[in-house]
Formats: C-alpha cells, sequence, structure tokens
C-alpha cells in the first residue's frame, strides 16, 4: 500500500470535545506513518479543501497535538457550508477530488453532523465513479445527539453536563431568593428538533421540589394555558418554579416560537430569543417576576466542566475512523454502540452513510413523561452514562490551560484558484 496523506476537516457549530476527535485521527495516524504521510487539515473545514487551504499539522509537535485532547471548539477552523447536491453543485465536488489528487490524499476525514455526513457520502461516491482511490470516512459531532444509527454523538455528553450542572445551580440560587425576588427562572438550551439536551436538564432533578420543575421539549407542542397552569401551581407548592426550554419549541400550528424569519448557510431557520418570550408570556399572565438565560455557546464550549465519557469516546471515534480507513473501509460513519446500560459499557462500530446523512433521530416520546414536561425513567438511564466522569484540563493561574496551534498553511499545487462566496 503506498503512502498518501490524509484531510481532516471539522464541520458545523464546535464542542468541548471535537478537538478530542483530531487529536485521535492525528496521533493514530502518525502511529500508522508507513501508510499515512501527512494529515492535512482543512482551515475553516470544508472551505479550506476548496480553496486549497490547508494547514500541515506535521508541523505540530506532539505535545500540542496531546493537548488537543483537553481543549474546547475546532482548532483548525470550522464553517457551515452546505455543498448541494452531486448534479445540482457538480462542480465543487470535482474542485475537492483536484485538490486532494494535487496533495496526494488518499484519505478524507469529515467531522460533523448530518450535512457533513451527507457531504462526506457524495465525496465517496464521486471519488468511486472518477475511479480516484479515496477512503472517505465521517467522524461523529454535535451536541444535538441528532445523528442515526450511534447510541450517542461526541459533544452531547459534555453540553448535557453542563446544562444538568447549570440547572441545578440555578435551582440552588432560585430557591434562595424565591421570598423576595425572582419567583420563576427560564433557561434556554439548543435543540432545533430535537430535544436532547433540553432532556438532559432532567437529569439534576431527583426530588419533587428540585429544579428543573418543568421542560420544554421541541417533540410535544406548547399548550399555554396547560403550561402557565403547571407554573402557577408549583410556585403555589414550592415557592418558584425553574423552567428549561429548548430554542426548537413550536406551537400547536408547528411553527417556531422563536422562528426569527432568516436563515442559516445550511437552510435551517435561525431561532433564538425563546427564553424572553416564555418570562414575557409568565410575567404578564400570572404576574411572577421571571428571570432568564440562554446557554448559547457556553453549553458547547464547556470543557472545564466535560463529561469523561464524552472526552473518551470522542477520541475513540477519531481513532477508529483512521483505523476503519487503514482497512479499506469507505462511505460510511464511525458509531458508539451501548452494550448496557449499567454499568454502563459501549463499544465502536460503524454504519454506512447512505442510512445516516440528512436524517435527524429526534428524543424518543418514551424518554418523556406522560404529562410532556419531564424525563421518563427511560430517559433517566439513557442519559445519565453519558455525563458520568469529569475529565478537567490542567490549569494555569487560575484558568483552563488550552492550546492555540501554529496552524502552518501546506503551499498550493494549484495554478487555479477557487473562491467560496
Amino acid at each position: 500500500m503506498p503512502v498518501r496523506n490524509a484531510f481532516y476537516a471539522q464541520s458545523g457549530g464546535v464542542t468541548a470535545v471535537i478537538n478530542a476527535s483530531a487529536c485521535g485521527v492525528i496521533e493514530t495516524a502518525r502511529a500508522h506513518a508507513s501508510h499515512i504521510g501527512k494529515v492535512l487539515a482543512g482551515r475553516n473545514g470544508i472551505i479550506g479543501a476548496l480553496e486549497e487551504d490547508l494547514i500541515d499539522t506535521s508541523l505540530e509537535s506532539t505535545a500540542a497535538i496531546a493537548a488537543l485532547r483537553h481543549t474546547p471548539a475546532g482548532a483548525f477552523g470550522s464553517c457551515r457550508y452546505k455543498l448541494k447536491g452531486l448534479s445540482e453543485n457538480r462542480a465543487e465536488y470535482l474542485r475537492l477530488i483536484e485538490v486532494f489528487e494535487a496533495h496526494d490524499i488518499g484519505y478524507f476525514f469529515y467531522n460533523g453532523g448530518g450535512d457533513s455526513a451527507d457531504t462526506c457520502l457524495k465525496v465517496a461516491q464521486l471519488s468511486a465513479e472518477l475511479d480516484y482511490p479515496l477512503q472517505a470516512i465521517h467522524i461523529p459531532k454535535t451536541v444535538d445527539n441528532d445523528l442515526a444509527h450511534t447510541d450517542t454523538c461526541p459533544g452531547f455528553g459534555s453540553a448535557a453536563k453542563y446544562v444538568a450542572v447549570s440547572t441545578r445551580e440555578a435551582g440552588f440560587d432560585v430557591a434562595s431568593m424565591a421570598r423576595t425576588s425572582t419567583k420563576v427562572f427560564v433557561l434556554e438550551v439548543m435543540g432545533r428538533h430535537a430535544g436532547w439536551i433540553a432532556a438532559a436538564a432532567g437529569l439534576a432533578r431527583t426530588a419533587p421540589a428540585e429544579a428543573p420543575h418543568l421542560i420544554l421539549f421541541p417533540e410535544i407542542a406548547l399548550d399555554e394555558a396547560r403550561f402557565l397552569a403547571r407554573v402557577r401551581d408549583t410556585v403555589t407548592a414550592i415557592g418558584h418554579c425553574v423552567v428549561v426550554v429548548s430554542e426548537g419549541i413550536r406551537n400547536a400550528s408547528g411553527e417556531f416560537i422563536a422562528d426569527s424569519g432568516t436563515r442559516d448557510a445550511f437552510g435551517h431557520a435561525q431561532l433564538g430569543g425563546v427564553a424572553p418570550r416564555i418570562a414575557q408570556l409568565i410575567k404578564e399572565r400570572l404576574g411572577y417576576k421571571p428571570h432568564w438565560a440562554v446557554a448559547d455557546y457556553l453549553q458547547r464550549a464547556a470543557r472545564h466542566i466535560a463529561s469523561r465519557t464524552d472526552v473518551e469516546q470522542a477520541y475513540a471515534v477519531g481513532r477508529a475512523a483512521v483505523e476503519l480507513a487503514l482497512a479499506g473501509q469507505s462511505g460510511c460513519m464511525v458509531s458508539i454502540v451501548r452494550n448496557s446500560d449499567a454499568p454502563y459499557q459501549w463499544a465502536i462500530g460503524h454504519a454506512p452513510l447512505a442510512e445516516i446523512a440528512s436524517v435527524e433521530r429526534k428524543l424518543p416520546r418514551e424518554f418523556i413523561t406522560e404529562d410532556g414536561f419531564g424525563i421518563t425513567e427511560a430517559g433517566r438511564r439513557y442519559l445519565q452514562p453519558l455525563i458520568h466522569g469529569e475529565d478537567s484540563p490542567p490549569f494555569r493561574n487560575g484558568l483552563p490551560d488550552y492550546v492555540r496551534l501554529n496552524n502552518t498553511p501546506v503551499p498550493r499545487r494549484l495554478a487555479k484558484a477557487f473562491k467560496v462566496a
């Protein structure tokens, strides 16, 4: 087998552990130097490949690459850039193959969610059509936990842990102040169509009086009257109420409550501001003083409180991607397989991208209580192991000591430039 280079890129919203997957890819590739030459990373994701803006990771020290395991966000830059179908946008896919050929790239590792799985599939299909030798492997990543054919998605466990911890701590705060101040606290978390992160907040509640008292899921249409009655009953019973709301909740007509009217680069509705809307609703209808907060980037960037399980799985899927490629696999995604809940045991598997690309896995109804405002024991059994364990980064002068790579560019070899709009 000839020695060929690998290309790695990060896609979509970053996580607290996506760099752990990058670490797994690069360290494993370096351990197989007899088959893989350099790992070239795309600056700002797939855009780096299209524009031939590549990073030579071989120039980074062993210590710097190892430090990626405890560093959040995307070390090489990510992007929200969706390549359309092969028939609609063949030129961009051909450009990818052109860049890969110019840099002798025989391995393509794309680290992202559903849209990047779709891109990885199409690259695999085109390389086969053109008879260009390429192993294309998708590495799962998304805090939304909505990819099919994997028990969980790296990034979710740490976001889940952050939200559960924050909900518990905010609950203590509100309980302390409720007599003379805030009666209701509303926390907005990510989740456009799937309520996995909102559900994770439910782990904080181990007794009836504990937060969160109500969770609003995208899978359950909001019934304002019933919701407000539950808020009132909760405040009457214990003096305060903590509500966790997913950004993607809808009304009975199926409309996003927080739809801003704009679209992102993937064509998704831009959401934001559901927490203040829910808080205002409570103030106007019930007269309680509310406070609200939006977890936003904090929930996906909080490496200081990452789940050890999540870190280990993120590294494992990066390592497995290289091993699968070296074994001749292509057009597949690395997956996490759950073997048991208690004790939690998992293994690495893989699944065909044709069954994963652009498929969205929602929170199962059996994970949501009958009243639609909490999580069931089945949901708790699924979620609990994913937030287990701590994997603190090293600290320096009281702050996490994260790494910033040099990200030295690779000299361009193509005369024709390509600019992404």
